[in-house]
């Protein structure tokens, strides 16, 4: 960056300017003084992996019994010092606000903060939080070091300042105090980023701090077609907390407005997606300039099968491959072995969940039920012949040489599967997923994941897509036959792998709204574009979340250079197999509908026999 103004200014003295990210500036300000704080200059800064075991020292230097308390692990712990720190709140906020399932726990985890903050200065350490953190208490504790660089820094500018949390801006204000010279950069209409800190209100309230600045809007898009500007424009329109604006397009009217496409089912949804990525190949638009967006990962669960059908290869930027994740491949698991009692692999996985369980034990009892198992049971009343694990069940509960804590899981385990194989959860994939989530599982993702609800988000989403499959084993033979379909031979789904019948070099995107900021593509695709899907209805617990959601909205919309299409199953199926009609957004149903070209795919990409036309719908489900 600095290259370049030395480039574009023609100026000799680029070294006198200070350039970097918060934290590379916070680093050379600490280095000068880290003393005054009771650091030497040679500190060492952690990352990621180093924090998280030093917070595992910490814990056990808190004498925290983790097995009775069931205490978060130190990934989660890790989460919620972080984010104390970078919003400037209270451990016990943070517990309250965005973790209420551990306040029983709150004096401990404050424990375990304190010897955390105490350990880092013994050892002359800091984390990646602790540059902004310390750069603030010295700025405030320090007043001659505060003079020296206010004085400095005549100028300050900040680039994506809609993305800065409270810790960063006031750090910002700071520096800025004698000279008040500030320019920020930023789109107030992007700021998506609140669920990890990120603080709207610093942009948003940034004239009431400066009275005195000037605020220029650019509003000249060079990107999209005036016809997806005027939907964007509209959208944004609605949220009451921003900065009026009116995007113009450089670029000319193509004629072609963006396509609200109300489908079926899911499974239209899909085959139109496809169908209409392949014409769109034809027509000479590379598979690199095509993306699918969507607002949960879980919503790619169907497409992603349906592209691997029709070997259209594609990435996925918002993870791994759906079937791939940890939570998927640990809730897939319990299916297995129920329909394969001998499934060593599956056991293990499952085994390993529980507390007191480790991988010696693991293998001990997965001994153990192999020998117990003589021959295959069959379950009587299994229209499939699925096998089921009642002699595992024995085995699990007789388990010798394991500790106190882990008997008590197995026992728990082997009820589990007993249940898992009666008469009330047999051959019932979606039911058998959410009994497993509901009895244990979810717990397990609160103390062991940082982002445990979404990762709930897609167990449930698993367990609706399970629904179309009449047994389990039919379920998880699907899932088999996607990678033996694909490789031509039995190979795991892997992230970032092409399918055959396409070239390396050319991708499709898959990616979630809040992984696409920032990039651009010439067709975009937003699939569930349904009430309750998008706006998250997570999300909108949270005050004034709607607008952040109408704010990610528009940032999705705006990634469309000359194609958009906006998607949503107009039918689907709920947990009890009942059918459910679906309303567009209200991210669509507040703008007009001349803004949109609606699509009617009946004749073309007919539904299933048993889905009612989309013309015999109220005209409140189309618009």
């Amino acid at each position: 960056m600095l290259r370049r103004v030395e480039a574009l200014t023609g100026s000799q003295n680029v070294h006198r300017v200070w350039g970097g990210t918060f934290h590379r500036i916070a680093n050379l300000i600490l280095r000068r003084h880290a003393v005054s704080l009771g650091f030497n200059a040679n500190y060492s800064i952690l990352d990621s992996e180093d924090a998280k075991d030093f917070i595992n020292v910490c814990i056990d230097d808190a004498a925290v019994d983790t097995r009775a308390k069931r205490f978060p692990k130190a990934e989660v712990l890790q989460d919620i010092i972080s984010y104390a720190t970078n919003t400037d709140l209270p451990i016990e906020n943070v517990i309250a606000g965005k973790y209420p399932y551990f306040e029983m726990l709150t004096a401990q985890i404050k424990r375990v903060d304190a010897i955390y903050h105490a350990r880092k200065l013994e050892r002359n350490v800091m984390d990646y939080d602790d540059l902004l953190l310390k750069l603030k208490q010295l700025l405030t504790e320090k007043r001659e070091i505060t003079e020296l660089y206010t004085e400095q820094f005549q100028h300050i500018l900040v680039d994506e300042y809609q993305d800065t949390n409270r810790l960063q801006a006031e750090i910002i204000d700071l520096l800025a105090a004698k000279h008040r010279n500030v320019m920020v950069v930023g789109d107030d209409a992007q700021s998506i980023f609140a669920w990890r800190g990120a603080e709207f209100t610093n942009i948003y309230e940034f004239p009431k701090r400066y009275p005195e600045a000037e605020l220029f809007k650019l509003e000249t898009n060079y990107r999209s077609t005036p016809e997806i500007l005027g939907l964007a424009n509209t959208s944004i329109a609605s949220n009451r907390r921003q900065f009026p604006k009116m995007l113009k397009a450089v670029k000319r009217s193509r004629d072609v407005k963006p396509a609200l496409v109300p489908c079926s089912d899911v499974d239209q949804q899909s085959a139109f997606v496809a169908s209409r990525i392949l014409e769109l190949r034809d027509e000479g638009i590379s598979l690199e300039d095509i993306a699918v967006l969507y607002r949960s990962h879980y919503h790619s669960i169907e497409l992603q099968l349906e592209l691997s059908r029709r070997n259209i290869p594609y990435r996925v930027r918002s993870g791994v491959r759906f079937f791939e994740q940890a939570h998927i491949k640990d809730i897939v698991s319990y299916l297995r072995v129920l329909v394969n009692p001998r499934d060593e692999l599956a056991w293990k996985r499952i085994l390993k969940l529980l507390p007191g369980i480790g991988n010696i034990t693991a293998d001990r009892v997965f001994e153990s039920i192999a020998t117990r198992i003589s021959g295959t049971e069959i379950l009587p009343g299994s229209s499939q012949g699925q096998t089921g694990p009642l002699t595992t069940v024995t085995a699990l509960k007789n388990a010798t040489q394991v500790s106190k804590t882990g008997r008590k899981g197995l026992e728990d385990l082997g009820s589990l599967l007993e249940m898992l194989v009666s008469n009330e959860f047999r051959d019932q994939p979606s039911k058998q997923i959410t009994y497993v989530f509901e009895n244990g599982y979810e717990q397990y993702l609160l103390e062991n994941f940082e982002n445990a609800d979404a990762r709930s988000e897609d167990i449930r989403g698993l367990a609706q897509f399970s629904q179309r499959y009449e047994t389990t084993e039919a379920f998880l033979s699907e899932l088999a036959l996607l990678a033996t379909e694909r490789f031509k031979e039995p190979q795991p789904l892997v992230g970032e792998e092409v399918v055959e019948g396409g070239d390396e070099d050319e991708l499709l995107t898959l990616t979630s709204v809040h992984q696409a900021k920032g990039l651009e593509w010439k067709a975009v695709f937003i699939i569930w574009a349904a009430e309750g899907k998008f706006p998250s209805p997570r999300s909108l617990k949270e005050i004034e979340s709607e607008e952040e959601e109408r704010r990610l909205w528009y940032v999705a919309l705006t990634r469309a250079k000359d194609e958009l299409y906006l998607t949503y199953p107009l039918l689907m199926t709920d947990y009890n197999r009942q059918t459910v009609l679906q309303k567009p957004s209200r991210f669509i149903s507040e703008c007009p509908p001349e803004l949109f070209e609606i699509w009617d795919l009946e004749e073309e990409l007919p539904a299933r026999d048993a889905m009612p036309s989309i013309k015999d719908l109220p005209t409140e489900y189309l618009n």
